[in-house]
């Protein structure tokens, strides 16, 4: 299913602001780095600056604007240099939903058994991707001046559009540093407004610093973004801003020691009455057409992927194919290659516990694939033991087959409106205000949509069953390691799974992990940074 009319905006997404043989080898992108900035006379197009705003978006879907087998990283390889899958990685496969067969993939096994250190590829290219994003955003901004667009005789609509494109752009800024925060509770900080060139190093901005300036950010673009549902597909508008907002602080305890959770349901509230709706059914949300079926309405922030016009190997590419059973050859049913990628991902025995606990035994949200499968994997290479999913798929709502048979049509929902019903009753339960009722009816909505017939009262509505609850809603999304952190169950002894803490069975995890090493390239490249505790 080829769209074209969807990413016509995304199409020159690097070709604005990046060459193709530009290399970020040592993770500390500044802005007015020589190799990164086309020449000025490119502005002067009116049209340039569409482009260019495709170019700050383009950098959470390519690699490379040669396609999805080249990088404009070294050091890492095309599809996990991905700022998604990147994303996807260090979220997922820390946790007890997912299990990475291909452990002779750099840095896979040091995740999956929590031995992770300061040169893990995997850590670095996260960190480099999320600095690029601020580089480029950062150019943009450069750019779009009120002085710079004068002095080109920028007229029309596009200077009408830019308060909206710049607001957009430092979305996604706030975006990249909320990943920075959440992952490595510091970053270097840069913005339009530091010097430009190579030679300048951003200072540390520690976690408090991080935290109050996204939400400072996000509370100064909200007039300028467009209204929830209203802007082009694929771009940011408010409700996009709103969830940011919400999710930094209902974290807020986690991130700064401060419990924000009456911030957090109000902006959940904002969300939840600008027209957002629940797609009628669950796996609509991960289909070829979630772009244009009912799943639309529900996805807050997609990361754009097409088969054919914005090839990737992100998350949905990888996850469709990777849920294909090595001994099942099930990749027809998902729209690619029967063998898909021979058994590369399954599950957690833990995972699988919560789904067959009997509270999600009829749940739509349960796509176990069980039959002539051990529950429990005693050995990461052998393909076979461990449940699988189905999830994800690279075919519409309609029963047609995505445009390609490996790179899916399939978009990543970033953000979604299920998500924010699950944050609305966890900021209730922990003192955030709202009603226990709306609280209860949100997740028996989710689980009616489900087909689920164990609706839940007042009385259950308890951390366990809200932890439980997100894996069952969101597994797979990349969440899983920011809500087990936030639950206090991602270190230390007291919830274990399937190799954590390199053991068949788990084990304990020293609390410094909750947070990952700044990567040893970028502290070589940085003096003004400092590793984490532990590392």
């Amino acid at each position: 299913m080829k769209r074209i009319t969807k990413l016509n905006w995304f199409l020159m997404s690097f070709l604005a602001l990046i060459t193709a043989t530009s290399c970020i080898d040592d993770l500390d992108v500044q802005p007015g780095d020589p190799d990164i900035i086309l020449a000025d006379d490119l502005f002067k197009d009116p049209d340039a600056y569409k482009q260019a705003l495709a170019g700050v978006y383009g950098n959470l879907a390519l690699t490379s604007a040669e396609g999805p087998d080249a990088s404009n990283f070294t050091g890492i390889d095309e599809g996990t240099s991905q700022y998604g899958r990147g994303l996807w990685n260090l979220q997922e496969i820390t946790t007890d939903e997912a299990i990475w067969s291909w452990e002779t993939d750099a840095g896979v096994a040091e995740l999956q058994r929590s031995s992770w250190t300061a040169d893990n590829p995997l850590v670095s290219g996260l960190f480099g991707r999320a600095m690029f994003e601020v580089a480029l955003a950062n150019e943009f901004l450069n750019q779009t001046t009120e002085e710079l667009l004068d002095s080109r005789g920028i007229t029309g609509q596009v200077r009408t559009d830019m308060p909206a494109f710049r607001a957009e752009v430092r979305f996604l800024r706030s975006l990249a540093y909320f990943h920075m925060l959440d992952l490595f509770g510091k970053a270097p900080f840069v913005t339009e407004e530091d010097p430009g060139g190579s030679d300048y190093k951003g200072p540390e901005y520690n976690s408090q610093q991080l935290f109050d300036y996204i939400e400072s950010e996000l509370l100064a673009i909200i007039p300028d973004m467009k209204d929830p549902l209203q802007n082009e597909y694929g771009r940011a508008d408010k409700g996009a801003a709103w969830m940011l907002l919400a999710k930094l602080y209902l974290n807020a305890e986690v991130y700064v020691g401060q419990a924000r959770y009456s911030d957090c349901l109000t902006y959940c509230e904002q969300i939840l009455n600008s027209g957002f709706t629940l797609s009628p059914e669950y796996l609509y949300n991960f289909m070829a057409d979630n772009d244009s079926n009912a799943a639309r309405n529900e996805i807050i922030f997609p990361v754009l992927s097409d088969g054919i016009t914005t090839q990737n190997y992100g998350p949905p590419t990888m996850l469709v194919n990777g849920q294909v059973g090595n001994t099942e050859r099930n990749g027809a049913d998902f729209g690619v290659q029967a063998v898909g990628w021979t058994g590369a991902m399954r599950v957690t025995q833990r995972f699988s516990q919560i789904f067959l606990n009997g509270s999600y035994d009829t749940d739509d949200r349960n796509t176990l694939i069980t039959e002539n499968r051990p529950m429990e994997i005693f050995d990461i290479a052998d393909r076979d033991s461990g449940y699988i999913i189905q999830k994800w798929s690279n075919m519409t709502s309609t029963g047609e087959t995505g445009s390609a048979n490996e790179i899916v049509d399939t978009d990543y929902p970033m953000f979604r409106l299920a998500d924010v019903y699950l944050m609305y009753a966890e900021a209730h339960l922990r003192g955030g205000g709202g009603s226990v009722d709306t609280a209860v009816g949100y997740i028996n909505e989710l689980r009616t949509r489900a087909n689920n017939p164990n609706l839940i009262t007042a009385t259950d509505l308890t951390e366990e069953l809200l932890i439980n609850e997100r894996l069952v809603e969101l597994h797979w999304e990349g969440h899983r390691r920011q809500d087990l952190v936030r639950f206090g169950r991602f270190s230390g002894g007291t919830y274990n799974w399937s190799w954590k803490g390199n053991a068949p069975s788990g084990l304990s995890i020293p609390a410094f992990r909750d947070l990952f090493p700044i990567p040893n390239a970028s502290l070589a490249a940085n003096p003004n940074l400092s590793q984490n505790e532990g590392y």
